[in-house]
């Protein structure tokens, strides 16, 4: 009777909620606008704020670096590398964006030719003698047009849509660099100033669990940072050694999918093996599969357990099923918001255990 009467109050109170969902649309609204910078201007904090307390324990004379000067020498670098990529790196990676666009329609009527010719062998061969492989042919090739269409005149419409990704955009870049002053200026006292509100009878129990999730976040964050410049950069390196077009475009793209775990690797190869099947043929894709793969192996088995080790201790098949179901709920953001989060909860729910386990 008791658990019946709890399962029928936390319907109720469900149910309410949704009834009077206008007043929690604010609030959603609220978050959802803040979400991405805090989110962001987090990240940096996480990559930056070993920079800065290794600045503040530089001495001049008989001080030391204040923590004010080490965050605005932060600020100064990072502005630095900024410029450099603005002007250096980013052109030449829309450069072969633009090549790399300009060449898709070329790479579908080479799969469409082989597709054709692989289909018509079939059927000189009489192995599939029901199946008319010319209007197939036609029906694929009349479907790929459409499919262009419909995304070309979407773009075309989409003009608002663009104009309000730049306001946000805009917004964006305005108010990550001031959250992220204010985070490595004054984040080290966020500890102390909690512990100062906790009861004294957990109150060690609470900060050894909050320390525990820093360093779960910092190590991941850090760790995965280091991953995918390691996987961008050598595979960049080796698309321009086997001679493949838009290397660096294209090594960029691998270490921002190695981003997701496990199924990074598989979305980051993809439009690599299009471009060189276009420009080699089977014998490009076999090379672009041999470059990737030293690549993983060498991050797998000497970049992944130096720099994040076993710090998540997550299984694999674990890890698998979480992304397949964050991808679902929340799309790209979901799969690589999803494995940090559950680490994090993970150590939530095993500390409070061992402090059962102890009282």
């Amino acid at each position: 009777m008791f658990w019946s009467l709890e399962i029928l109050l936390v319907v109720g109170i469900i149910w309410g909620c949704t009834q009077i969902s206008f007043i929690f649309s604010p609030i959603a609204i609220f978050f959802s606008t803040i979400f991405i910078p805090v989110l962001l201007a987090g990240i940096l904090y996480y990559m930056l704020n070993p920079i800065v307390n290794l600045l503040t324990k530089i001495p001049i004379g008989r001080k030391k670096v204040s923590r004010t000067w080490a965050v605005t020498l932060v600020f100064l670098l990072l502005l630095g590398i900024i410029i450099l990529m603005a002007t250096v790196f980013i052109p030449k990676v829309l450069n072969q964006l633009m090549n790399l666009a300009n060449s898709v329609p070329n790479a579908i009527n080479d799969g469409q030719s082989l597709l054709e010719k692989a289909l018509k062998e079939m059927n000189s061969q009489q192995l599939l003698k029901k199946i008319d492989f010319t209007q197939l042919t036609q029906k694929f090739s009349t479907n790929i047009t459409d499919y262009a269409n419909s995304f070309f005149n979407g773009l075309t419409s989409g003009i608002g849509g663009v104009i309000s990704a730049a306001a946000n955009a805009v917004i964006i870049a305005v108010t990550v660099p001031v959250v992220l002053f204010y985070m490595l200026k004054d984040g080290y006292r966020l500890a102390p100033n909690i512990k100062s509100f906790l009861p004294e009878k957990h109150r060690e129990q609470t900060m050894d669990l909050i320390s525990a999730m820093n360093r779960t976040i910092s190590k991941y964050i850090s760790g995965q940072m280091i991953e995918c410049l390691f996987v961008g950069t050598f595979t960049a390196i080796g698309y321009l050694i086997i001679g493949l077009p838009n290397a660096l475009l294209l090594g960029v793209i691998a270490g921002i999918c190695n981003i997701i775990p496990y199924l990074g690797p598989y979305i980051g190869i993809a439009p690599a093996l299009i471009v060189s099947f276009s420009h080699g043929g089977w014998l490009g894709m076999v090379y672009n599969i041999v470059i990737v793969i030293i690549v993983q192996q060498i991050d797998g088995n000497l970049v992944y357990p130096n720099v994040i080790g076993k710090s998540l201790q997550i299984h694999p098949l674990t890890i698998i099923i979480i992304l397949l179901a964050a991808g679902n709920i929340a799309g790209l953001m979901g799969m690589i918001l999803a494995v940090p989060l559950y680490a994090i909860v993970k150590v939530i729910v095993v500390h409070l255990y061992n402090i059962y386990q102890l009282d």
